[in-house]
This record gives structure tokens, C-alpha cells and sequence, in this order.
């Protein structure tokens, strides 16, 4: 067992683990961070196809502190976003903490606040906490529908290049932005596609008046103002969705994260996209739909998400329902020290604004905690802030958020003393019976 309670351990070194990286390292905090794969990126490394954009601009995906170089499109390719995140890790020096091809298999939380690490090599490690940073496109989520289809089903997550529909008869279910670009793919080269929808979505297109619709999402521009002016001008580009063949949304905009993507709309009035409703049944090769139609179908592409989860973790130690982690602030939990969860909340466009204030004010919490013998988690539960009751996350408020929780500090500290005198002898942090952890050595940990 090698002790390095010295450090913090970061897991994973994707876009987010990299920037919680730079800010540990900027506030002299040691720390080591593991990664499975052999290099820095991610999701866009490990997880998109050669064709795909960003569906956020330029401006709201970039990191604050690193603009992305100035000839990038307002959109770029996947190429382009894995060579701009791996610039942004050899601008900082961010490898050297770096332990690549290292998977971690377990964290376990010990009775005196620390963690004992498991990596997929034998070796166990000590250290001060741990930061998850391991992403939430991984962990594939399967529909479930009677019978079996008999060609091949294909997670999002799965799909690579163009050749795997080339001259297919698909069927994509789903309606997010995995699963419009999809389509869209299955439209260029495919022999037909169909898309089945459980239920209205609210597509929107990538740009407005020449401008990324996420940078006419002005922060000083309420919620509500926002959905009235996209309703607006959705009326006049685009009318009714149900003229289409679509069905009409049932929520407002924002309310789930909008599909923001300018060639669905096109294809299905161009014929080479067939809106269909939710699947009955499978038969063969035979689709079965709840209207009563069917269809046959050499691929059904399943772009139905993700399930939030951290099989390095004791089962259950995170409580996580409806793709929503239970945690205060988004990162704490209550009934232990040293644990940070980050990355599990969806925005509504790019990461950029949010990751590097989010790194310095998580490392500031970190540098906090130090200070502290209740853990964070606990104290802002009885301090009344709410766990969270969506993933959706609305990006200037958050930073609005971050601002104030910054200013609060120094007082988190004086309610954590007044806490832990009311408390005397009645917090014991929780600890996990090893004999009940099952470690998964197959399980994609990224």
C-alpha cells in the first residue's frame, strides 16, 4: 500500500479533468490524476464519430483561459476540438501528473477521511480525497421493446464513420442531438432512415441571423425572454412541427435540453427522413410502431443517452436518479469528506464559461475542507442549500452561483464550527464493509 495522502487523485483527463488539474495545480495543491486511455481528451478522443461538430460555438465551448485559435470555425469538427484540448494540456504542462493507461478500479473512503485507491494493475494507493471527473458519455442506455430485432442495433456511442450506414435501411431511436445527426448521416448515405420519437422535441437550429444561437442567449436576457424570442422567430423560419410529421413538444424550451441541430427540419422535408412514433415491437427485421405501422430495417441506431454513474464507487454511495446526482451543490456529499463529484450537469450549450471559475472555486472548496472536520457536503446541507432537481443547467446563472458561493467562504467556515458544536458526538462519518464492494475489471472507466 503506497501512501500519498499528500494528494489529491483526479480521475480522468478529459476537458474537465484537465481544467480541475490546472486549477488544483494553481492553488498548490499536489495531486495525481489517472487516465484509461493513452491520451488526453476524452469524450473526444474515445466517444464521437469522424463527422461530428460541436453544437455549441466556438466562443461558448472555449475555455476562458485558453481561446481557441481564431481560425476555427464558429463550429468545430471533432478533429479540430481533440487537437485544441490537447494544446490546452501541453500549454500548462498538465501531463506530468498525468498516469495514462491507468484505470481506476476502486475508491473506498476510510474512517479518517482519506481514500484508498485500486488500480486495474494490483497496485493500491492512499490518498487525501478523490476529484471524479470521469465524464457521463459512456455508460450506454438501451431502450427496452418487446420481441428481437434480427439485424444490428448500434449505440450512438458505437457509431464512427459514414460506412456503418452506408446503403442501409436505419432507423434511429431517439430525438437529441446524437440522434439528429445521426439521421441526418443515415440520410446522406443510407438507403433510407426513419426516426422514432416517444415524444415532442424542441429543434433549433444552429445559427440565427448568421449568429450561433448559443451566443444570442445573452446573460442579462431572463428565461423566459429567451424562450418568447426563440418561439418567435422559430414561428417565422420554421412554423409547426407537426407540419413536418413531428409531434409537438409538450414542455417548454429548456425544460429538457433543446436539439439544436439545422438538418433534421431539412431532410424530412426533402423525404430522406421519415418521422415515426415510439417502437410497439420488434420482429425480424420488421419495426412495429404504436400507430400501427411497420417497416423493415437493416440497423436501429439507439441514441437514448447515458446512464451517470462511477463504478469506481461503492455502489450506491452516490445516489443518482433520473441521470440527476444527488449532491449538494452539485459536487458534495453529506456524509463524507475529501469527495468531489464534477461534471454529472448538462448545459445548455458549451462547457467554456463554466469549467475554469468551476475548477477555482472547486479547488478553493478543496483548500476549505482542509480546514474543516465536518465535510462540506454536510455543511451546506444544514445550511439549506437544495439538492439538485435537474441536470439541465442554465450557464449564466450557474456563474452567477459561482460568484456568490466564492464571496461565501470565509462563512462556510464559521457555520462548519458552529455545526460541529451542535453536533458533538453525534457525526460519525459512514464507512463501507470492503467485503460488500464488488470491483468490475472490465468496466470502461474514462
Amino acid at each position: 500500500m503506497t501512501d500519498r495522502s499528500e494528494k489529491m487523485a483526479v480521475i480522468g483527463a478529459g476537458p474537465v479533468g484537465l481544467a480541475l488539474a490546472k486549477a488544483l495545480g494553481e492553488h498548490k495543491i499536489a495531486y495525481d490524476q489517472f487516465e484509461a486511455d493513452d491520451n488526453v481528451g476524452g469524450n473526444w478522443y474515445h466517444g464521437v464519430y469522424t463527422t461530428a461538430h460541436i453544437i455549441s460555438s466556438r466562443k461558448t465551448t472555449e475555455y476562458a483561459d485558453y481561446p481557441m485559435p481564431a481560425d476555427y470555425p464558429d463550429f468545430p469538427s471533432a478533429q479540430q476540438m481533440l487537437e485544441y484540448v490537447r494544446d490546452y494540456a501541453d500549454h500548462f504542462n498538465l501531463r506530468l501528473h498525468i498516469e495514462f493507461n491507468t484505470k481506476v478500479l476502486m475508491a473506498l473512503p476510510l474512517a479518517d477521511g482519506r481514500w484508498e485507491l485500486e488500480l486495474a494493475n494490483g497496485e493500491k494507493r492512499i490518498y487525501k480525497g478523490v476529484v471524479a471527473c470521469n465524464g457521463h458519455h459512456w455508460d450506454r442506455k438501451y431502450p427496452s421493446y418487446p420481441g428481437s430485432f434480427a439485424g444490428e442495433t448500434l449505440h450512438s456511442k458505437d457509431y464512427k464513420a459514414p460506412e456503418q450506414l452506408s446503403g442501409k435501411r436505419v432507423l434511429v431511436v431517439g430525438g437529441g442531438n446524437s440522434a439528429c445527426d445521426l439521421a441526418s448521416e443515415a440520410a446522406r448515405v443510407g438507403r433510407s432512415c426513419d426516426i422514432s420519437l416517444r415524444r415532442g422535441y424542441w429543434f433549433l437550429p444552429k445559427t440565427m441571423m448568421g449568429i450561433p444561437l448559443p451566443e444570442l442567449m445573452f446573460p442579462w436576457l431572463p428565461v423566459w425572454a429567451q424562450r418568447l424570442f426563440i418561439r418567435a422567430v422559430l414561428r417565422v423560419i420554421v412554423g409547426k412541427y407537426e407540419d413536418y410529421g413531428l409531434p409537438r413538444p409538450e414542455h417548454k424550451i429548456f425544460e429538457a435540453h433543446p436539439t439544436i441541430n439545422s438538418e433534421l427540419l431539412h431532410y424530412v422535408k426533402h423525404g430522406r427522413i421519415h418521422p415515426r412514433p415510439d417502437i410497439a415491437r420488434y420482429e425480424g427485421n420488421t419495426v412495429h410502431f404504436v400507430d400501427g405501422t411497420k417497416n423493415d430495417f437493416d440497423v436501429v441506431v439507439c441514441a437514448t443517452g447515458f446512464h451517470v454513474s462511477f463504478p469506481f464507487l461503492p455502489p450506491g454511495l452516490i445516489p443518482v436518479k433520473d441521470g440527476i446526482a444527488y449532491l449538494y451543490g452539485g459536487s458534495f456529499h453529506p456524509d463524507y469528506k475529501n469527495l468531489y463529484i464534477v461534471g454529472t450537469a448538462q448545459l445548455r450549450y458549451g462547457f467554456g464559461p463554466l469549467v475554469t471559475p468551476g475548477a477555482d472555486l472547486l479547488a478553493r472548496m478543496v483548500k476549505l475542507q482542509d480546514q474543516m472536520e465536518l465535510p462540506i457536503g454536510l455543511v451546506l446541507k444544514e445550511s439549506g442549500v437544495p439538492l439538485p432537481t435537474t441536470h439541465l443547467v442554465d450557464p449564466h446563472e450557474a456563474l452567477r452561483r459561482m460568484r456568490r458561493s466564492k464571496r461565501m467562504l470565509p462563512l462556510m467556515l464559521m457555520r462548519e464550527r458552529r455545526l460541529r458544536k451542535k453536533l458533538v458526538g453525534k457525526f460519525q462519518p459512514k464507512q463501507v464493509a470492503r467485503e460488500t464492494l464488488t470491483v468490475s475489471r472490465d468496466v470502461e472507466v474514462y
